[in-house]
């Protein structure tokens, strides 16, 4: 018959766990946050490796293609002509790629765990007896 009793805690127990499972929560969420932004860091290094790699072996073979287109163009004007044209197409493309590429950063900012901070607000509602 203890057991049953043991069991069920009065409320003055209750209440003085409180402070002490709150104090856990608010741990547990500062864990969940370090954790989301160091998986999304790490996201953004292996990433952001990935396409260096990948920009590395483009140019090599993108200064191949040039050097042909050039050698092309050479065949039915001046050389000096056949590589200023290539240039300029090559700055129109670089402009054009530069500034979609400004735009999606400026969407894409700031990088923040919402997640995280969503559970938070939802933690501290129910705490606060405002929702669920």
């Amino acid at each position: 018959m203890s057991e049953p009793l043991r069991a069920k805690r009065s409320l003055f127990t209750l209440l003085s766990d409180l402070p002490g499972l709150v104090s856990e929560l608010i741990a547990a969420e500062i864990e969940q946050l370090k954790r989301e932004v160091i998986d999304k860091l790490k996201g953004l290094g292996i990433g952001a490796g990935m396409l260096a790699a990948a920009a590395v072996v483009v140019l090599f073979a993108v200064g191949v293609l040039l050097t042909a287109a050039v050698l092309a163009l050479a065949l039915v004007m001046p050389g000096w002509l056949a590589a200023l044209l290539v240039a300029l197409v090559l700055l129109i493309i670089a402009a054009i790629f530069g500034l979609a590429g400004y735009r999606k950063l400026q969407e894409s900012m700031p990088p923040v765990p919402t997640e995280s901070f969503e559970s938070l607000k939802k933690d501290l509602n129910v705490i606060r007896g405002i929702g669920k």
